[in-house]
């Protein structure tokens, strides 16, 4: 079982250990070393503590045998990576561009704001997607070739009932408590006198540098991108893919490191940028943002038309959804009847661990169907309003049964199917590849014959 609970975190362990790494750094770092080598890849010893502090953080416990199951998924992954160079198997920087992104924005919702996140681990966004960048290329890399060695994997309804009923009673997992949720989002407009005030306030900051002041100094004193502009504004090398269309467009016109665009406008609010070197296909920049407040009279106003649409759901023969397609201020919800999709996992439903906290703490007494009443919300970019959310449907944890949970008994089978297929396909490739384990794992009760 616990090899089944390592296996599902793994990946997410992974995309941990930067954050992890930072409480290391601060209680004092192994001495590093190598600890395998499979082709022309290797597993630090430091990646690997990294990662077992990651587990421990999950509530994992770790023996021995946590370890060596660790230390074969990782040999595992390099396998990979190491065989996809073999294969010409290529990962672009746009695909590792929008998955950073998605994770990135996971963690912004979890934890409420880009600054929050900031604060938390101690580096900016910049610097955590630095660190993130090669990560994620790894593991996409890893995921690419795991679809070319499983994808004429097929299971039919019999196999999954044979694979359930061969299950022992205390492997049967259990199910944790799942929601869908709808909302209806009421984001506070911003008036024409704050948007010109914020203009006002960048544009003659922008008039102090084109007659001949720092950009970079006016940056550390006037900037609302408290990441950046204790560094002067400075973003670090992105591409297009990095930022937001708006800010992408502005910045890859410029010629030259002496020109300041003129006023941007983004979700974050408005900016003026500055070209400081070019490579490529990437750029780095530096920027002054001043973000656009909402003031009380339009929080107030976003708060009397939640009201007022509360009101309709009680009285109107419009449905939720129909409300949500005509009121609701979030794009990504408001076409499928305001219904929340999961980032991690694609699909409308949510594990409970899973919901941005602000979410929970509204559904967690109410029960399928109910809508509750308006409540404050802020997004990850800082916009402030209410919403209404609706309860679509909660399960209780309860043991798994084959009936109600077939959809989950089938994703466990074909992983199996998928991991018989993959081991073969990893025994495949042992005689073939240079394999070198530090002697004190060679003891481990490795899955494969790592150690020849």
């Amino acid at each position: 079982m616990t090899k089944k609970i390592l296996k599902s975190k793994l990946s997410f362990v992974l995309f941990l250990s930067v954050f992890i790494g930072n409480a290391m750094a601060q209680e004092g770092k192994p001495i590093d070393g190598i600890i395998a080598v499979i082709g022309d890849r290797i597993v630090m010893q430091s990646e690997f503590e990294s990662q077992i502090v990651s587990l421990k953080s999950q509530g994992i416990i770790i023996d021995n045998d946590t370890k060596c199951q660790l230390l074969e998924e990782l040999m595992f992954q390099k396998m990979l990576v190491n065989q996809a160079a073999i294969d010409s198997v290529i990962v672009t920087d746009a695909q590792v561009d929008g998955e950073l992104n998605r994770r990135l924005n996971y963690f912004i919702s979890q934890i409420g704001s880009e600054k929050k996140l900031e604060q938390y681990y101690k580096k900016s966004i910049q610097e955590i997607k630095d660190e993130l960048r090669d990560i994620i290329k790894e593991q996409l890399t890893g995921q690419m070739m795991t679809q070319n060695i499983t994808s004429g994997v097929k299971i039919t309804p019999k196999e999954v009932k044979a694979f359930f009923d061969a299950l022992p009673e205390d492997s049967i997992p259990m199910i944790n408590s799942e929601i869908e949720v709808a909302q209806i989002l009421f984001n506070a407009k911003q008036s024409d006198k704050v948007r010109e005030e914020a203009k006002e306030r960048l544009n003659s900051i922008r008039e102090r540098i084109l007659k001949g002041e720092q950009f970079s100094t006016l940056a550390i004193l006037y900037s609302e991108d408290e990441g950046s502009a204790k560094k002067g504004g400075e973003l670090g090398f992105m591409g297009r893919a990095d930022l937001v269309p708006e800010f992408s467009a502005a910045l890859f016109k410029l010629k030259n490191n002496k020109t300041v665009t003129e006023i941007v406008e983004t979700q974050f609010g408005f900016h003026i940028i500055q070209m400081i070197e070019r490579r490529g296909q990437k750029v780095n920049s530096r920027h002054i943002l001043v973000k656009i407040k909402n003031d009380e009279q339009e929080i107030l106003a976003a708060k009397n038309l939640a009201d007022s649409v509360y009101n309709l759901i009680h009285t109107d023969t419009l449905t939720f959804g129909q409300l949500a397609m005509k009121y609701s201020s979030d794009e990504k919800t408001k076409k499928s009847d305001g219904l929340m999709v999961n980032p991690q996992t694609g699909t409308s439903v949510f594990e409970i661990d899973q919901v941005d906290p602000q979410i929970y703490y509204i559904v967690e007494k109410m029960k399928s169907g109910e809508v509750s009443k308006p409540v404050p919300a802020e997004s990850f970019d800082g916009k402030k309003g209410y919403r209404i959310i609706k309860l679509i449907s909660k399960t209780e944890p309860h043991k798994a049964t084959f009936e109600t949970d077939y959809a989950k008994v089938q994703e466990a089978a074909l992983a199996t199917k998928h991991n018989e297929v993959t081991n073969n396909w990893i025994n495949s490739k042992l005689a073939s590849t240079y394999i070198r384990i530090d002697d004190e794992y060679k003891g481990c009760s490795f899955q494969n014959k790592w150690v020849k």
